[in-house]
């Protein structure tokens, strides 16, 4: 009798991030917004007539099976996590989940607990004590908690299928001996966004 693969069930929730885009094999037109080492608002502010941020909820939840080690806990565990759609011109782009251990203080990062629809990632930008670590990228399995989360969220707008891989990066942020750490999941529509002029 074989014995089970450990933790089988939680095997297509775990991503695999790579340090190079190159290991995702991102078409051109995605490869530029997940490189893109700016603020993200921003760029999808220039591409678009009416941006918003959509908050879906910022509380105290159990972080992923992909996240725990990056933000240095020792198992999956509560944290405060953020979850939002960055829309253009009512269109959702972007799925974005943030967590930040459940001990950070408001000295570490003082506006996070009062962003509501604000940009996260302008303030993040904007504040010289924070520092950014290195982007990674990965291809989400339609079971990764990020791809269902988008896919329920946004099931009666994008007139595209979750079955396929989508593409995504994450960076962690640090500021005052607090982490943070920021995922982004780019939806198909993204591919069709232009600069506006």
């Amino acid at each position: 009798m074989q014995p089970k693969p450990r933790h089988a069930p939680y095997a297509l929730k775990i991503a695999r991030w790579h340090n190079h885009i190159n290991h995702v094999q991102a078409p051109k037109n995605i490869r530029a917004w997940l490189t893109e080492t700016g603020s993200l608002t921003a760029k999808l502010i220039a591409h678009s007539t009416n941006f918003r941020i959509q908050r879906i909820y910022q509380q105290r939840a159990y972080c992923w099976f992909d996240e725990f080690e990056a933000i240095g806990l020792h198992k999956v565990s509560k944290v405060v996590a953020r979850e939002v759609l960055l829309r253009c011109d009512g269109i959702p782009a972007v799925y974005a989940h943030t967590v930040t251990p459940i001990n950070s203080n408001a000295s570490q990062w003082p506006l996070f607990k009062t962003l509501g629809e604000k940009s996260l990632g302008t303030t993040l930008f904007q504040d010289p004590q924070v520092k950014r670590g290195r982007l990674q990228f990965a291809r989400l399995s339609p079971n990764h908690p990020a791809m269902q989360r988008a896919r329920l969220l946004t099931q009666h707008e994008i007139d595209a299928k979750f079955d396929q891989p989508l593409f995504a990066r994450r960076s962690l942020f640090f500021r005052r001996g607090g982490v943070m750490l920021v995922t982004e999941l780019f939806l198909p529509n993204i591919a069709q966004l232009t600069e506006k002029t």
